[in-house]
Order: structure tokens, then sequence, then C-alpha cells
């Protein structure tokens, strides 16, 4: 793998092939235990459906780590498919409802066994980039047919489609979420972009707005987001707010939740081979400065 290993990266040098599920997925089930989240986690609305502000993000599960291929590769290592079952068990444990993840075969065979087998985590985000199916309107057919809540469409995917003067197929993807019966959203990592789908009335329900360029993570693109946030009407999550590890947890937290609106959530994921416990932190942390 290269020295920066992201989403796009994979895809291309992979095909994202599909894997499938660990063999001893029913024992790590059988083995969660009932835990209390601490203090209730705040909600809110993404169209018809209601999630906990903060939502747990998928990257680290898949090794798009946006940084080193050593630390890449140790990502893919740590999270067998027992290890995601507790992150989202852990997470449901301390309030979290909601997880976004792609739409690929390992995926989907494990959020359906997660599922059947009484998963306390129970709303699946999938975020379609055409990886393995060859296009977003397959991957949103398999997120409706395979349990999904609701989608956002990849930010790439977005940007490349309108940089492509090709705002009529951003506009039917919009279309089809509802069709199919899904929540339906929109993802960027440039400020100008989802500003720009609200003004051309796709009709989406929600927004995902990265804090950052992937691979560059400037200060000043924080700021840009964080305005792109406030002028938008719908609800809008903000995503890459720890600018992939580079920012200390605490100040990235605090700057979100001073910028953001009550509507307004955060999706994070985490990588407890760092430091255990790092889910409860980062909760606490969400807890601490949404009150604010």
């Amino acid at each position: 793998m290269g020295a920066n290993m992201s989403r796009r990266d994979f895809l291309k040098a992979t095909g994202a092939t599909g894997v499938a599920a660990a063999a001893g997925l029913g024992v790590a089930m059988a083995a969660r235990g009932a835990q209390t989240a601490p203090k209730e986690m705040p909600r809110i609305k993404l169209g018809a459906l209601e999630v906990s502000r903060f939502i747990l993000g998928s990257n680290q599960f898949f090794g798009f780590a946006h940084s080193s291929g050593e630390r890449a590769r140790a990502m893919k290592e740590y999270y067998t498919d027992e290890r995601i079952v507790a992150i989202m068990d852990e997470a449901a444990a301390l309030g979290i409802t909601a997880v976004v993840a792609p739409v690929y075969a390992r995926w989907i065979a494990l959020w359906k066994k997660y599922a059947a087998g009484g998963g306390k985590l129970k709303s699946w985000i999938s975020q379609p980039d055409k990886g393995e199916l060859g296009t977003i309107e397959a991957d949103i057919d398999a997120s409706a047919k395979n349990g999904a809540a609701a989608v956002w469409i990849q930010g790439h995917q977005v940007e490349e489609t309108l940089d492509a003067g090709k705002g009529d197929v951003i506009k039917g993807w919009v279309e089809h979420m509802k069709k199919v019966g899904l929540v339906a959203g929109l993802a960027s990592h440039r400020p100008h972009v989802l500003p720009e789908c609200e003004k051309r009335g796709y009709g989406a329900d929600f927004y995902a707005q990265c804090c950052y360029i992937p691979d560059e993570y400037k200060p000043e693109q924080r700021d840009k987001a964080m305005e792109t946030i406030k002028a938008l009407p719908k609800p809008v999550i903000a995503y890459k707010v720890m600018a992939a590890a580079r920012n200390k947890p605490e100040e990235a937290f605090q700057f979100v939740f001073k910028h953001i609106r009550p509507g307004d959530g955060v999706c994070v994921g985490v990588f407890p081979g760092d430091k255990p416990g790092i889910l409860q932190e980062n909760v606490s942390l969400v807890l601490k400065h949404s009150a604010k």
C-alpha cells in the first residue's frame, strides 16, 4: 500500500474486494455484556431518522487511515469481525445509535449477522462509493436490501459528479434513495459543494461535511467547513473532526461543538489499538462540549 492510504487509494489499488465475515462471529455476539451509558447521548433528526449526535465511523475497520501504510495495516489487522462487533456494542452501551459504513460484501455480511443476532447498535447509514458494485444506484439498492436506514453518498462521488456538470445525476441518486425508502444524504470534503447542491434543489434530507480536504489538513479548511455547516438549512454531520488523528480530541470536539448547531452531529471512528478506552473518552468529550 502507498504512503497515504485512504478509501480512494484503497478502491483504486484493490477494487475493494469483499472479504467473508469471520467464522467466530457468533462467539463474540454471545459474549456481549449489558452496559449502561453514563449519561444520555443527545439525539438529532436526519429526515425521519432519529440518531445519536455522535455517530460511529468505520474507516478504521477497513484500514482507511489517511496516514502511513503501516498504520493502515495495523488497523486492518486489529479490526477482526469480532472486534467490530465489540466496538459497535460498546458504542450502543454509551448511547450511540448509528454507524456509517460502505456497501462492501464484508460489511453487509457482518451487519446482517449482527442485526439478526440482536446487535445493540440499531442504525446503519450506508456510504455508497461504487467500490464493489460499480454504480451508486447498485449501492443504494444493496443498502435498502440489507438493512440500511439512511444513505450518504461518499464525498468524492458527489464532488466529481458535480465537477463533471452532471448535477442531474446527483438529483437522481437522491430520488432513488427516497424511492427505496431510505433517508437521503450527500457528503463533500469541499466547502462549496453542499451549498451548491442545496441551491439547485437536489432534495437531500441531510448533509455530511468533512472538516478538511483529505491528505491536506490545513487549519483554514476547518474554518470554511464550519461556515458551510452554519449556512446549510438542513442537519449536517461533521466528519474527520480530528484530521485523521492529527488533532487532539479535546481541542477537536471543543472547536466543532462551538460552531455546529444543536441539530447537527459528528461522525468519528476509533482505533483502540492506539488507546484502550478511546471510544468512551470521545463520548465523554462529546457530552461535555455538546452540553455547552
